[in-house]
């Protein structure tokens, strides 16, 4: 059984949107401020802000295509918002449960699970090699850690 394409976008949108965004921001304000109560804001603010925004982005995206249906495009803007509001959510978890660095290991790892099952299955529906998909979505989420984490240590100096 196949998914409808509207929950398919917004799902996949939300979720991968919820990943990437959601760990920058937490190992960003983690190398910033060494706080738990900013990384919870800000996946608090994150989920909120952020899963609206994405909702309407993804709204108007399927608006101009001209060719969904109203209730496709509202199927895949409530999609979206859900998605990534509840998956961004699953990383409050490790920061209660933990101390800070270890809450942000633990996040790092499900997020990059997150998004090499999600991967895979794209692979899977286009017939590709799930590796090349896996590497590419895992690649450019490590770059969005990596990148945050120095700017998140280089505003901690400057502003420390």
């Amino acid at each position: 059984m196949s998914m409808k394409h509207s929950l398919k976008t917004g799902l996949s949108f939300g979720m991968t949107s919820g990943a990437i965004t959601t760990l920058g921001l937490m190992v960003g304000l983690h190398s910033g401020t060494h706080s738990k109560l900013a990384v919870l804001g800000g996946i608090l603010t994150i989920a909120i802000a952020d899963a609206f925004s994405d909702a309407l982005g993804i709204h108007i995206a399927e608006e101009s295509e001209n060719i969904h249906t109203h209730r496709e495009i509202w199927e895949s803007t409530l999609a979206t918002f859900f998605s990534k509001l509840s998956f961004a959510l699953t990383f409050t978890i490790p920061v209660f449960l933990f101390k800070l660095p270890t809450a942000i290991f633990v996040s790092v790892i499900w997020g990059l699970c997150a998004l090499t099952i999600i991967s895979i299955g794209i692979a899977k529906e286009q017939g590709t090699k799930p590796w090349r998909v896996v590497a590419e979505h895992l690649a450019i989420a490590l770059m969005v850690v990596g990148v945050t984490h120095y700017v998140g240590d280089w505003i901690g100096k400057v502003c420390g």
